[in-house]
């Protein structure tokens, strides 16, 4: 399982960049998609953290309850991935000029 998140997170943001070159206007779906993502990811941590206060609970030991949150595993991954994704983007950008 390990070697299929390593392999994910550098597989995706190549397939993610090969299919921009491919098509122009997928980088304003990826981008749509991390907005998302973004606000999704963001609003999770954020009531998960407001809860905790709210209920005056001690904090380590009830915030890792947000990680069965399959929301929050699912934009917190799409967001790492595009991120290597701008990486690369940035990267061959520098490369071509």
């Amino acid at each position: 399982m390990k070697v299929l998140l390593v392999l994910g997170s550098i597989i995706f943001p190549l397939l993610m960049y090969v299919v921009q070159k491919k098509w122009d206007g997928i980088h304003a779906v990826f981008n749509l998609i991390a907005i998302i993502s973004a606000l999704v990811f963001g609003n999770i941590a954020t009531l998960s953290i407001y809860q905790i206060i709210k209920d005056n609970t001690v904090l380590m030991t009830n915030i890792h309850a947000i990680f069965l949150n399959p929301f929050f595993l699912i934009t917190g991954s799409y967001l790492g991935v595009y991120i290597l994704y701008l990486l690369l983007v940035s990267l061959v950008g520098n490369l071509k000029s």
